[in-house]
């Protein structure tokens, strides 16, 4: 098995909604917000390659909405997921596999382009099989007011309509050696995927933990729609990756790709940060 980083670009989003009751003067000393109280974060995905096929988790905002959708969130920086796998050495029909962790625009966006004729959709990843979780798609699919916004219909329904989708729940297996953690905290029925390499256990953490600086089990972004759920979540979590060893893959750190944790007297902290190439 091999498996790439690749970045799908960096936005900002509102630090207090981001760090949720933490204060400022706390979180603005890892994460240092602009003028606008904004926060720069990554979309970071990950190629998985095994054998024949080739497994992308996540795909960021991708590029179809409007100039005022992007507006919201500053894109910037350079990079791009279609620049970044080509730097990887793939394209985007080398794809077997879409494995999406939950469905808010920054995790599914680059499912879906617009059609070269400039009307209507299509899947971005024309060979793949995308990967979602039958009861989140529901939820996704009939949004509450709350997570209305984060839940674009174009970028959930083609996926459908190509014939392409497909359940986790079905019993069908992604990947062999890939399984699934749930989590219900931030949205219905997110799915984390953990993966031997290595001999490692490599998680994809998608929004249970954003960046290092999420690590302190009160650190809870004000997105979730079940914070206190959360909290569980997490603090099982923590204490299972410290006592397995699991390396954590960020997908929103702006700065690390991937960690390591202890047990502290304070509770569980970060022990090491590094690139993924360093395994």
């Amino acid at each position: 098995m091999n498996v790439y980083p690749v970045n799908a670009g960096n936005f900002k989003l509102d630090g207090g909604a981001m760090f949720g009751v933490v204060p400022k003067s706390i979180w603005n000393k890892t994460n240092p917000a602009d003028e606008n109280n904004m926060c720069s974060w990554a979309m970071r995905c990950l190629l998985v390659e095994e054998g024949d096929r080739l497994m992308l988790i996540d795909n960021g905002m991708g590029d179809k909405q409007s100039e005022k959708f992007f507006g919201y969130y500053f894109l910037h920086g350079d990079d791009t997921l279609e620049k970044t796998m080509r730097s990887a050495g793939f394209g985007f029909d080398d794809v077997t596999d879409v494995f999406l962790t939950h469905l808010h625009f920054d995790h599914c966006g680059g499912s879906i382009k617009k059609r070269a004729s400039g009307e209507g959709y299509e899947p971005a990843f024309r060979n793949a099989v995308y990967w979602s979780e039958k009861d989140h798609w529901e939820w996704a699919v009939h949004p509450n007011a709350r997570e209305k916004a984060s839940f674009l219909k174009e970028n959930i329904l083609p996926i459908q309509e190509s014939g392409q989708l497909k359940f986790v729940n079905d019993g069908s297996e992604v990947m062999q050696g890939l399984s699934v953690l749930k989590a219900y905290g931030h949205t219905e029925a997110m799915m984390v995927p953990k993966i031997p390499y290595k001999g490692r256990t490599l998680v994809y953490m998608a929004d249970l933990l954003p960046s290092v600086g999420h690590i302190p089990l009160s650190y809870v972004m004000s997105y979730d729609v079940r914070p206190l759920i959360t909290l569980d979540e997490k603090e099982k979590f923590l204490r299972e990756a410290v006592e397995n060893e699991y390396v954590l893959f960020l997908e929103h750190d702006p700065e690390n790709e991937c960690c390591t944790l202890q047990m502290t007297e304070r509770g569980v902290r970060v022990k090491e940060t590094f690139p993924l190439s360093a395994l």
